[in-house]
């Protein structure tokens, strides 16, 4: 089903007033100088670093999850299905180059959350499946129906939604979340014991790699290429070295399930979002272990016997680089490469943060974070580097007035964010 519009929304007026989000967890280094430009074309309620602007590049396409953006500027958001709105792909493109989008074409049969962008093709994962279409250099449309690359993918419970990364060889990573939050006996029970082995680990949580030199494949077909991750809610390859990363999202309920070992600022500020590489045969954990920020280290989770300080066999699971705040829910990753993006903004990844209700009352993310590279490999420091978006202090997520879920690079190294709830898009600028 496609629909075609060619308009620009004028936004004066419109806009909220300003406001900086909230910021509970502190970044390892100092933040960028952010500042709320005057540009009467930039978004007043969204602070960005001194020099850049966040102009709303398209007011809202639906339900919004991940974006690509093609050699020649043109905008791909993943629309997921909600209520009785079908989502699919919406296209956008600026004619102008006012960094506001003048044409938009909305396409597809069904919603999902992953998109990718290839050589003359898009890559877009349903809950349940990964499709291709075939799209010709400058068109915002496809040439025809698409093509199943893989089918049948687990979509049960929790974490139904697939992230996609395509890698330079052609093959296409999936991120497939864990079906529970800890694989309990009985889920999301206070006291109840973890299963184990958990069977869940055989299907769910990990990340999957499929040839996409064969169309009509099942799971079976495909490589685990790692496990023990919890929710890869955010992947991308990085140009440079080829490798995957990923920003994992960590467990919940640690002071709801476990009140013996986890106070209400342990619950809020454990376990860590895990930031770092995911290599062939990888294995973080999940749910065996959690990684804990105070210590840097995996300890035992408390359904096979932790106590919140015991290690176990989790000295031997992978680490991340770096740990994130805890319940910011990474949903979305971006590398940027490019030179005509100012510095320190041109070798690191960018990683959009959903916010999550398991941090309640103690709020915190909704916002783009940076991450520098020295040369292929990251250098451990974190900034935020565009926040506002959540509207102001909140103490619950569904108070937030925006939530960051996609973030893209434009070849201009413009920064691109997507919100969930409105389907607003940014366009992040210099000048």
């Amino acid at each position: 089903m496609r629909k075609s519009t060619s308009s620009r929304s004028l936004l004066t007026g419109l806009l909220l007033t300003t406001a900086v989000a909230c910021g509970d967890a502190e970044p390892s280094q100092p933040e960028v100088p952010n500042e709320v430009p005057a540009d009467p074309l930039c978004d007043p309620t969204i602070t960005v670093p001194t020099g850049l602007c966040a102009r709303v590049y398209h007011p809202g396409v639906g339900a919004a999850r991940q974006l690509a953006v093609a050699s020649n500027g043109d905008v791909f958001v993943a629309v997921r299905n909600r209520g009785n709105q079908r989502g699919g792909v919406v296209a956008l493109r600026d004619f102008d180059g006012d960094g506001r989008a003048d044409q938009t074409e909305s396409w597809g049969d069904n919603g999902g959350s992953g998109i990718a962008l290839g050589d003359g093709v898009l890559y877009f994962a349903t809950d349940n499946a990964v499709l291709r279409y075939s799209i010709a250099p400058g068109s915002l449309t496809p040439a025809g129906a698409p093509e199943t690359i893989v089918d049948g993918l687990p979509s049960d419970r929790n974490h139904a939604s697939k992230s996609i990364a395509r890698h330079p060889d052609g093959s296409v990573f999936v991120g497939i979340g864990s079906p529970s939050n800890a694989c309990q006996a009985i889920p999301r029970t206070p006291g109840a014991a973890g299963k184990n082995p958990c069977r869940e680990l055989e299907t769910r949580a990990g990340i999957w790699r499929f040839s996409t030199d064969q169309v009509g494949q099942t799971q079976a077909d495909g490589e685990r290429f790692a496990s023990g991750v919890r929710n890869a809610g955010a992947i991308a390859v990085h140009p440079g070295s080829g490798e995957l990363y990923a920003v994992i999202h960590g467990r919940d309920q640690l002071r709801q399930l476990w009140p013996a070992f986890f106070s209400d600022p342990d619950g809020s500020e454990k376990p860590s979002e895990e930031f770092g590489v995911i290599r062939q045969g990888a294995d973080f954990g999940w749910p065996y272990c959690f990684h804990d920020p105070a210590n840097n280290r995996k300890v035992l989770a408390p359904e096979y016997g932790g106590d919140g300080v015991e290690v176990g066999l989790c000295a031997d699971m992978d680490m991340p680089a770096i740990g994130l705040p805890a319940h910011w829910a990474p949903n979305a990753m971006a590398f940027s490469a490019s030179e005509s993006f100012p510095e320190p903004y041109r070798n690191g990844a960018f990683v959009a943060f959903h916010g999550s209700w398991n941090r309640s009352p103690f709020q915190a993310g909704y916002n783009v974070v940076w991450i520098p590279f020295e040369g292929d490999a990251p250098t451990g420091d974190w900034s935020i580097f565009a926040d506002g978006f959540a509207g102001g202090q909140i103490t619950s997520s569904n108070q937030a007035d925006n939530r960051p879920t996609g973030v893209a690079v434009g070849p201009d190294g413009s920064v691109y964010v997507s919100d969930s709830l409105r389907g607003k898009i940014w366009k992040i600028v210099a000048g």
